[in-house]
């Protein structure tokens, strides 16, 4: 009984936020099994999915205020991923916003852990993809793919970066302050263009098309 014990022993090592990643990953994995069995990737749906990684990874070489543990505020990167999940929904969505975000892992790195590697990049950046269960919203939308992101990159903040708070000040309040400071501008950006009737009637127009 104790040979077999031992195998497992080292189970009580895994940290309580590694077990909570996991838990995160089989949800998105099953998620994105069954969204992927409702919705086939068409060859305009691939097509538009590049075009908007691409607009998205072209912004974010355009940084307003870069941030010391990483993060930065672009003139609204992020609008081309909220539009494309807008389009095609939120699988699709998702799957661009993690693309996209391996592009920024690869553009520009800040990784102290695995763990936070997923929670900063995929994971923050496929949260954009939530924009698409809004297709009918399209700044309801950006609010939920914003804020999808905002909560992985706190989650990260608490986890990873907790040294870094001032002294007496809460690691969540920190996280959240910090990571508000930047993605708070560029969310802003994007909800308020998404109302400029030109841009948001082509959208619109192309989602028709879709």
């Amino acid at each position: 009984m104790n040979s077999i014990l031992s195998i497992f022993k080292d189970f009580e090592k895994i940290k309580w936020y590694s077990l909570a990643i996991v838990i995160i990953l089989i949800f998105i994995s099953i998620f994105l099994y069954l969204a992927q069995k409702r919705q086939k990737f068409t060859t305009k749906a691939l097509v538009y999915g590049g075009v908007a990684i691409s607009l998205s990874f072209i912004l974010s070489f355009i940084k307003l205020y870069r941030m010391p543990q990483g993060g930065s505020i672009t003139p609204a990167s992020m609008l081309p991923l909220f539009a494309y999940a807008y389009m095609f929904g939120p699988f699709a969505g998702i799957v661009a916003g993690m693309a996209y975000g391996i592009l920024q892992l690869i553009q520009d790195p800040y990784v102290v852990h695995w763990a936070q590697l997923i929670l900063d990049y995929p994971l923050a950046f496929g949260a954009l993809g939530f924009a698409g269960f809004f297709r009918k919203n399209l700044p309801l939308g950006i609010l939920a793919g914003g804020f999808g992101r905002f909560v992985f990159h706190v989650i990260s903040g608490v986890v990873f970066f907790a040294s870094y708070a001032p002294k007496g000040t809460s690691p969540l309040l920190y996280s959240i302050i910090y990571n508000a400071t930047y993605l708070a501008p560029d969310l802003a950006v994007c909800f308020v263009l998404a109302f400029i009737p030109g841009l948001k009637n082509s959208i619109d127009r192309v989602k028709a098309q879709t």
